[in-house]
Formats: C-alpha cells, sequence, structure tokens
C-alpha cells in the first residue's frame, strides 16, 4: 500500500447531475454525518458473497473500489475503482484515484494499491481530485494487445473523458487523451461493451442529463468513430444514468438508474438485437424489490463470468448504507417522495413541494460532502426469465450455485 493520509482540497467546481439539482440544495441539509456501521466477523477466507455487508480485503481492510468493475486476466480477477478511502464528507474529496484489487474466487482480495494515482500537484489535472475522476472502465484490446482505461472526468467544464493505455493491467498507465469529449457531446455516466462477434467496442454514455448516447469506438478503442444514436430522451429524476451493459445470446442489453443523487432508484433495463438500438425498454431490473430502490443499490458495470455458462454478476454500489433504518423506506414510501420532490423541484417552472417532499429534499441535494467512505457493495447475480433479466435479493450466494 502506497496510499496517505491526503490534504483537504477545497474550492471544487461541480457540473453533472450536481447543477442540474443544485437548486434543491436550499431545501435540505448535508448528509456528510453518515457514519460506518461495524465489520460483522468478516476474517480469515470468505467463502461466499454477501451483498450489503461490509467487505473486507485479505488484510482485513474495507474495499475501495467503488463505481468500477472487474477483469479477468489470465487466472486473476481485478477489481478496480474509485478509492473513497478518504471521502469522509469533510475533505473535499470525491476520489482519490483508481485502486485495485486481484482475487482466484471473487470472495478474497488482495489490495494492490493504486492503479491510477491521483495527481495531487495539479489541480487542472484530470486526475485531480478536485477534478473527480470518476467511473472507470477498463477493456483488453486484443489487435492492439493494449489495456484501455476511460475515464469519466467532472470539474472542468462540460464532463468528458480522459483515455488511459498500459501493456500490463498493473501499469504503468500512459494518457493517450487528457481530454475527450465523443462527438463534441458532454458525457456523464458510461460504459463500454464489446461485440463478440466483430470484436467492435461501443460506448454508452448519459449526455448532459438529456438522454443516452451509443456511440462506436476506433479500432484501438481509444477514441470514437462518427456512428452514433440518441435514446431515453427525459428529465429528472427518469433520465437515465448508471449505465451498464451486456450482451447475451446475441442481444444487447442496457441497465441504467434514474438521477437522484445518491439515492437510489428504481433500475431499468432495455433490449435491443443491434449495439447502436433500437432499444426497447423492458422495465424494472428489480421487480421484486417493494423499496423500490434497486435493493438499496446502484449498478456500475456487469461483469460475465469466463469459467461459467451463464453467469452475468450485477455489480452494484450501496452509496449510503443508513437510509434503510428510515421507517419509509422499505414499503418504497421514501423512494416515492424523493422522486417526487426532484421532478418537482427540476420543473419548468418549478413546482410547490408538499411538506413531505420538503422533508426528505436532502437525500437528493446532497450531493458533494457526503461521507461516501462508507458505502457497500451489492453484487447480485442476473436471472433470466423467458430472456427478460431480473436480479433477486439474496442475503449470501455462491459462484457454484451456478453452471
Amino acid at each position: 500500500m502506497t496510499d496517505h493520509s491526503p490534504p483537504t482540497l477545497q474550492n471544487q467546481s461541480h457540473v453533472d447531475r450536481r447543477s442540474v439539482l443544485a437548486g434543491m440544495g436550499a431545501l435540505g441539509v448535508s448528509l456528510s454525518g453518515c457514519t460506518t456501521l461495524g465489520a460483522n466477523g468478516a476474517t480469515g477466507m470468505q467463502r461466499s458473497i454477501r451483498p450489503g455487508e461490509l467487505w473486507l480485503d485479505t488484510a482485513g481492510k474495507p474495499i475501495q473500489a467503488h463505481a468500477g468493475g472487474v477483469i479477468a486476466v489470465g487466472n486473476w480477477f481485478y477489481w478496480y475503482g474509485e478509492n473513497k478511502e478518504f471521502t469522509d464528507g469533510t475533505r473535499g474529496i470525491e476520489s482519490w484515484g483508481i485502486r485495485f484489487y486481484r482475487s482466484r474466487d471473487l470472495y478474497n482480495w488482495e489490495d494492490l494499491g493504486a492503479l491510477i494515482a491521483p495527481d495531487t500537484t495539479d489541480p487542472k489535472s484530470p486526475l485531480s481530485p478536485k477534478v473527480f475522476p470518476e467511473r472507470p472502465h477498463i477493456l483488453f484490446n486484443p489487435r492492439t494487445r493494449k489495456f484501455v482505461c476511460w475515464i469519466k472526468i467532472r470539474g472542468l467544464g462540460p464532463q468528458f473523458r480522459t483515455v488511459m493505455v498500459a501493456d500490463q493491467i498493473t501499469g504503468p498507465w500512459t494518457m493517450v487523451h487528457r481530454e475527450l469529449r465523443p462527438a463534441g457531446l458532454p458525457a456523464g455516466d458510461f460504459d463500454l461493451l464489446v461485440d463478440e462477434n466483430s470484436g467492435k467496442a461501443y460506448m454508452y454514455f448519459e449526455r448532459d442529463h438529456k438522454d443516452v448516447v451509443c456511440i462506436e469506438l476506433t479500432e484501438d478503442w481509444t477514441n470514437v468513430t462518427e456512428r452514433l444514436t440518441h435514446h431515453f430522451p427525459g428529465t429528472a429524476p427518469d433520465v437515465r444514468e448508471g449505465i451498464a451493459c451486456f450482451q447475451r445470446n446475441g442481444l444487447i442489453y442496457m441497465t441504467s438508474s434514474g438521477m437522484t443523487g445518491y439515492f437510489p432508484n428504481p433500475s431499468e433495463v432495455a433490449v435491443g438485437t443491434d449495439f447502436l438500438g433500437p432499444f426497447e425498454l423492458l422495465g424494472d431490473l428489480h421487480p421484486t424489490d417493494p423499496s423500490r430502490t434497486s435493493f438499496n443499490s446502484q449498478i456500475s458495470y456487469i461483469f460475465k463470468h469466463p469459467g461459467k455458462q451463464d453467469l452475468y454478476i450485477a455489480l452494484a454500489d450501496r452509496w449510503l448504507p443508513h437510509i434503510g433504518t428510515d421507517p419509509r423506506f422499505a414499503n418504497g414510501e421514501l423512494s416515492s417522495l424523493v422522486r417526487s420532490a426532484i421532478r418537482k423541484s427540476t420543473a419548468r417552472p418549478r413546482q410547490s413541494l408538499t411538506s413531505d417532499e420538503r422533508g426528505v429534499i436532502m437525500h437528493a441535494a446532497a450531493l458533494t460532502n457526503v461521507n461516501t467512505s462508507v458505502s457497500r457493495y451489492v453484487w447480485l447475480p442476473i436471472l433470466f426469465k423467458d430472456g427478460r433479466p431480473t436480479i433477486e435479493w439474496r442475503d449470501e450466494w455462491r459462484i457454484d450455485d451456478f453452471r
């Protein structure tokens, strides 16, 4: 481990959903007082996945790889994501570089430190914690024999991408695009997907909280072509973000969340026969969840297990573990109120809120200075019923439960 306690960062700038919902901030309070829960006996070798529980690495420390993904390289799995270790709501840090771990079994993870370290010398660097590098996605290009990492960057005007390459998953990583806006468009939450048949790669991203864009990448997967399509236009809280995609049996599935800040909401899933669409909306990905919060989580990546015939794992973050204690959470009342409050607050002209809606707006208005260092992980398998993907809750599950 090479990470050390960082200095406090001030004067952050924000764009993306923070600017969309900024007008609601005066109506609520910060959630920075969120506190962690104790580890529940998570010592020794893990033999299962327990969604929502505190997940410790092999050194006994909480895993910090949020809003990222997993890639299989040789006999190892590598889990990478945002390091929220110092995002306690008091230091002005949203992420401290990209951290990664490795495992043989997806249960026990060894901390490898910084995959891509934060740049603490240049506040205008896309890797500065003041600029917020987020939601990394890594592919291996068999043509170029390069690992390619795309990172969402916010804090320097309209959101953009930084693209890096490496010969090995462990680096070193070289920046090939410091500031790339695909087709000149502001690009928020995203995912990358490779066609299993043609080898072409595509990016799916949320555009300025207006719609979802699908765009084809160049052959080296470090830039974009001119082939793009637009889908699912909307407004908050229904416009899509938190994009995650996968291919199965010749079909392309796109999962996404709505826009409710760190507060979770019902995920949706859509399907198409072409990577550029069109896509047909299938509905709620978590139809058995009465809380209407995707089991209090937001999906960042869907991992197809290379050693299983049909195991797709939805990797999600539980950003706010504490909200499940609200008596209105379990039956969906809290989710409904939050979404209604956002819809009214972002309407033009703005609509008046009820007293209950004013009381919950803090869940969506608190978008910075939130203690996400205590966030958990919710990994659940995707089930397929007549071709329709769904996710059901499991307190505990094992890879060997699937063929």
